[in-house]
């Protein structure tokens, strides 16, 4: 039968009075004093409660080298021992094998001794290992169903905020790199509305999404339009994004705070099992709210009057605008829609994972390695890429490369395919000079 750890708790407390005792199995009263105490439980306890583990002899020795016995006593109906000590020091508790109850054995290694450094101004903490099943390495078709199932929930979010990140540099040229901040922007307005407000997490959601949305309006207002209207050019607006994505990252570490926290719903779920994919209800609720947002928005773009405005933009400023048509409320509007959409996978990744004022920042690299992998200025390329993206980081650990740097492996992918496809996946070959 093999078994796993439990923990058996062996705890000293101080005391100046030293005693010793022996138990025959009755309840054993927690010695007043120094003393070590031993809790054990087996965690395959009937209704899936630990089930203490009584009768079980444990012997606690000086140390090891002089093997002087301070005290035997057998676990009680609690499974509980406590036998009393002569003060801080090394100490040494051996339990025997041979008084486990029948079914129950000792896990892990089998260790049946344990060392204890007593300190009268602490607790410590012993543990055999005893109660529930030891669990195996996973094998590799199950590693690869789990990371293709992250992989695909880490591409849709990716995919949102390129799809936002694709649109403004189609309509205007513009690489922005303060798009992570808009991503943190989204998830710390739903902690702030969730947490500050007291909101249900998917109110705070909808109300980050609408924050978000209502900032891209002002940050193009009041920052983009007139650097527009100046004429300043692609690469000074560059460094200019770069600027603000320094200033916003700032406003988030001093009003935020550097630590990570949690929203107050749906932090921790069980998966359930759909097959050969487990899924917790949270992953379904991302997954479907993602692709639906996404199928919306490219149906949009693709058949309303406003999406074929912005297409038009995107493809020629000068010949829209000397159409009649008002390119500066088109690019307000597509700044709307980016924003919003970036927003929304700030508000997702903050359900899904944690909130740092960081998590944009860290998620911007594979945003610009979705978009330019699926070809710049494109919308399915940026949905196909960022996909492409988020599999090959979620994979790369399962096929050696280390978690730490999972995200190396997507940008080699990403090299090699730009190699053969310079314009991305769906993006076109272009004459430039």
């Amino acid at each position: 039968m093999l078994l796993a750890p439990s923990p058996a708790l062996a705890q000293a407390t101080p005391s100046p009075t030293p005693a010793a005792g022996s138990g025959t199995g009755a309840d054993n009263p927690i010695v007043p004093g120094a003393n070590i105490t031993v809790t054990l439980l087996d965690l395959k306890g009937g209704e899936g409660k630990p089930a203490p583990v009584p009768g079980v002899s444990l012997t606690v020795l000086k140390d090891s080298r002089s093997g002087t016995e301070v005290g035997t006593q057998t676990t009680d109906s609690k499974g509980r021992v406590s036998i009393g000590i002569e003060g801080n020091g090394t100490y040494v508790v051996e339990l025997d094998p041979k008084t486990l109850p029948d079914g129950v054995k000792l896990s892990g290694n089998g260790e049946t001794v344990k060392t204890v450094q007593v300190k009268l101004a602490s607790s410590n903490f012993v543990q055999f290992q005893i109660g529930a099943v030891v669990v195996q390495e996973a094998s590799l078709g199950s590693k690869i169903v789990d990371g293709t199932r992250s992989g695909i929930i880490a591409g849709l979010l990716i995919a949102l905020a390129a799809l936002g990140l694709s649109l403004i540099f189609g309509t205007t040229g513009l690489t922005n790199f303060a798009h992570g901040e808009l991503i943190t922007f989204g998830a710390i307005s739903t902690y702030v509305f969730n947490r500050g407000f007291g909101l249900p997490v998917v109110a705070a959601g909808v109300l980050a999404v609408i924050a978000s949305a209502a900032f891209g309006f002002l940050q193009d207002r009041g920052l983009w339009r007139p650097l527009r209207n100046r004429g300043t050019g692609l690469i000074a607006m560059m460094i200019v994004s770069i600027g603000l994505a320094l200033l916003m990252r700032s406003i988030f570490q001093y009003s935020f705070g550097g630590s990570t926290r949690t929203l107050s719903q749906y932090v921790v779920q069980g998966r359930d099992s759909y097959g050969p994919i487990d899924l917790s209800h949270k992953e379904i609720a991302i997954v479907l709210i993602s692709v639906v947002t996404l199928l919306v928005t490219c149906f949009a773009l693709m058949r309303t009057r406003l999406g074929k405005a912005m297409r038009a933009v995107s493809d020629n400023p000068a010949l829209s605008a000397s159409s009649g048509m008002r390119v500066d409320g088109v690019i307000s509007a597509v700044w709307v829609l980016g924003t919003a959409l970036t927003g929304l996978a700030g508000v997702l990744l903050a359900v899904q994972q944690q909130v740092n004022f960081q998590m944009g920042f860290n998620l911007l690299l594979l945003v610009f390695a979705g978009v330019t992998l699926g070809g710049l200025g494109t919308i399915w390329g940026a949905l196909i890429g960022s996909l492409v993206i988020g599999l090959m980081v979620e994979l790369g650990p399962v096929f050696g490369v280390p978690a730490s740097i999972k995200e190396v492996g997507a940008l080699v992918v990403l090299i090699l395919i730009l190699l053969v496809r310079p314009q991305g996946i769906l993006g076109k070959a272009q004459r430039i000079g």
